[in-house]
Protein backbone atom coordinates (compact mmCIF):
# COMPACT_ATOMS: atom_id res chain seq x y z
CA UNK A 1 0.00 0.00 0.00
CA UNK A 2 1.16 3.39 -0.83
CA UNK A 3 1.13 6.08 2.11
CA UNK A 4 0.45 9.45 1.44
CA UNK A 5 0.02 12.31 3.77
CA UNK A 6 -1.23 15.78 2.96
CA UNK A 7 -2.21 19.35 4.75
CA UNK A 8 -4.16 21.92 3.83
CA UNK A 9 -4.52 25.52 5.68
CA UNK A 10 -7.54 27.39 4.22
CA UNK A 11 -8.05 30.98 5.44
CA UNK A 12 -11.37 32.72 5.43
CA UNK A 13 -12.61 36.20 6.30
CA UNK A 14 -15.36 34.60 7.95
CA UNK A 15 -16.50 33.71 12.14
CA UNK A 16 -14.83 29.99 13.53
CA UNK A 17 -18.47 29.34 14.11
CA UNK A 18 -19.97 29.38 10.12
CA UNK A 19 -16.52 28.24 9.02
CA UNK A 20 -17.01 25.04 11.91
CA UNK A 21 -20.63 24.32 11.13
CA UNK A 22 -19.91 24.32 7.39
CA UNK A 23 -16.89 21.99 7.73
CA UNK A 24 -19.10 19.55 10.70
CA UNK A 25 -22.28 19.07 8.49
CA UNK A 26 -20.43 17.04 5.94
CA UNK A 27 -24.18 15.92 4.47
CA UNK A 28 -24.10 19.16 2.95
CA UNK A 29 -20.77 19.27 1.13
CA UNK A 30 -21.92 18.29 -2.37
CA UNK A 31 -24.15 21.08 -2.44
CA UNK A 32 -20.76 23.12 -2.18
CA UNK A 33 -18.07 21.21 -2.16
CA UNK A 34 -16.90 20.30 -6.27
CA UNK A 35 -15.50 16.94 -6.20
CA UNK A 36 -17.68 15.18 -3.66
CA UNK A 37 -19.99 13.11 -5.52
CA UNK A 38 -21.90 11.87 -2.37
CA UNK A 39 -22.39 11.45 1.31
CA UNK A 40 -24.53 8.92 2.94
CA UNK A 41 -24.92 8.60 6.94
CA UNK A 42 -24.48 5.16 7.72
CA UNK A 43 -24.66 5.59 11.29
CA UNK A 44 -25.21 8.03 13.84
CA UNK A 45 -22.77 7.95 16.94
CA UNK A 46 -23.27 9.22 20.04
CA UNK A 47 -25.00 12.26 20.90
CA UNK A 48 -21.88 14.55 20.49
CA UNK A 49 -21.44 12.96 17.22
CA UNK A 50 -18.62 10.11 18.44
CA UNK A 51 -18.78 7.17 16.38
CA UNK A 52 -20.57 8.79 13.29
CA UNK A 53 -20.22 7.11 10.13
CA UNK A 54 -20.72 8.64 6.50
CA UNK A 55 -19.50 7.05 3.07
CA UNK A 56 -17.92 9.51 1.07
CA UNK A 57 -17.33 9.19 -2.82
CA UNK A 58 -15.07 11.75 -4.29
CA UNK A 59 -14.28 12.85 -8.11
CA UNK A 60 -10.73 14.57 -8.76
CA UNK A 61 -9.89 16.14 -11.98
CA UNK A 62 -8.01 12.35 -12.94
CA UNK A 63 -10.61 9.72 -13.77
CA UNK A 64 -11.13 8.26 -10.68
CA UNK A 65 -13.02 7.73 -7.75
CA UNK A 66 -12.12 7.25 -4.21
CA UNK A 67 -15.16 6.18 -1.71
CA UNK A 68 -14.59 5.04 2.08
CA UNK A 69 -16.06 5.93 5.48
CA UNK A 70 -14.87 8.06 7.88
CA UNK A 71 -15.77 7.19 11.41
CA UNK A 72 -15.75 10.35 13.37
CA UNK A 73 -13.18 9.48 16.70
CA UNK A 74 -12.82 13.07 18.41
CA UNK A 75 -15.26 16.55 18.38
CA UNK A 76 -13.68 19.29 20.29
CA UNK A 77 -16.38 21.98 19.05
CA UNK A 78 -14.84 24.92 17.22
CA UNK A 79 -11.36 23.54 17.53
CA UNK A 80 -10.73 19.92 16.44
CA UNK A 81 -12.84 16.91 14.32
CA UNK A 82 -11.60 14.08 13.67
CA UNK A 83 -12.10 10.72 12.16
CA UNK A 84 -10.75 7.49 10.86
CA UNK A 85 -11.05 6.32 6.80
CA UNK A 86 -11.40 3.21 5.65
CA UNK A 87 -12.19 1.79 2.18
CA UNK A 88 -10.54 2.88 -0.68
CA UNK A 89 -8.40 5.04 1.63
CA UNK A 90 -7.18 3.80 5.44
CA UNK A 91 -5.70 6.15 7.53
CA UNK A 92 -6.68 9.34 9.39
CA UNK A 93 -8.45 12.83 8.82
CA UNK A 94 -8.05 15.61 11.11
CA UNK A 95 -9.46 18.75 10.71
CA UNK A 96 -7.90 21.94 13.12
CA UNK A 97 -9.88 25.37 13.45
CA UNK A 98 -8.37 28.75 14.80
CA UNK A 99 -8.81 32.68 14.93
CA UNK A 100 -6.37 35.23 13.30
CA UNK A 101 -8.37 38.29 14.18
CA UNK A 102 -10.87 38.07 11.61
CA UNK A 103 -9.62 35.43 9.69
CA UNK A 104 -10.64 31.72 10.73
CA UNK A 105 -7.34 29.37 10.08
CA UNK A 106 -8.66 25.90 8.80
CA UNK A 107 -5.22 23.08 8.74
CA UNK A 108 -6.84 20.10 7.58
CA UNK A 109 -4.29 16.74 7.81
CA UNK A 110 -4.89 13.65 5.87
CA UNK A 111 -2.67 10.86 6.16
CA UNK A 112 -4.14 7.91 4.40
CA UNK A 113 -2.43 4.61 2.25
CA UNK A 114 -4.25 3.47 -0.64
CA UNK A 115 -5.69 0.29 -1.12
CA UNK A 116 -6.78 0.13 -4.66
CA UNK A 117 -4.40 -2.32 -6.18
CA UNK A 118 -4.19 -0.20 -9.79
CA UNK A 119 -3.49 2.71 -7.60
CA UNK A 120 -0.57 1.47 -5.19
CA UNK A 121 1.11 -0.19 -8.47
CA UNK A 122 1.44 3.44 -10.50
CA UNK A 123 2.26 5.28 -6.93
CA UNK A 124 6.01 5.06 -7.80
CA UNK A 125 4.99 6.70 -10.92
CA UNK A 126 1.96 8.50 -10.25
CA UNK A 127 2.87 9.96 -6.53
CA UNK A 128 3.04 13.11 -8.24
CA UNK A 129 0.09 13.31 -9.87
CA UNK A 130 -2.27 12.07 -7.08
CA UNK A 131 -0.58 14.49 -4.65
CA UNK A 132 -1.88 17.32 -7.44
CA UNK A 133 -5.43 15.74 -7.55
CA UNK A 134 -5.88 16.13 -4.11
CA UNK A 135 -4.83 19.99 -4.09
CA UNK A 136 -6.85 20.50 -6.46
CA UNK A 137 -10.14 19.01 -4.93
CA UNK A 138 -8.93 20.71 -1.51
CA UNK A 139 -8.92 24.15 -3.72
CA UNK A 140 -12.13 23.69 -4.84
CA UNK A 141 -13.25 22.67 -1.21
CA UNK A 142 -11.73 26.22 -0.48
CA UNK A 143 -13.74 28.15 -3.19
CA UNK A 144 -16.65 26.40 -2.41
CA UNK A 145 -16.68 27.39 0.82
CA UNK A 146 -16.25 30.80 0.74
CA UNK A 147 -18.70 31.11 -1.77
CA UNK A 148 -21.02 29.27 -0.20
CA UNK A 149 -20.34 31.33 3.14
CA UNK A 150 -20.45 34.43 0.92
CA UNK A 151 -16.54 35.02 2.08
CA UNK A 152 -12.78 35.50 0.89
CA UNK A 153 -11.22 32.14 1.30
CA UNK A 154 -7.20 31.32 0.25
CA UNK A 155 -5.57 28.22 0.01
CA UNK A 156 -2.25 26.41 0.28
CA UNK A 157 -1.21 22.83 0.24
CA UNK A 158 1.79 21.04 1.93
CA UNK A 159 3.32 17.86 1.99
CA UNK A 160 3.13 16.81 5.48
Amino acid sequence: MANYAFVTIWRLEAPLEEVWDAIYHSETWPEWWRGVESVIELEKGTNGGIGNKRRYTWKGVLPYRLTFVICTTTIEHGRLLEGTASGDVVGTGIWRFSQEGDVTVVRYEWRVRTTKRWMNLLAPMARPLFRWNHDKVMGWGAEGLAGNLGRLCGSESYPA
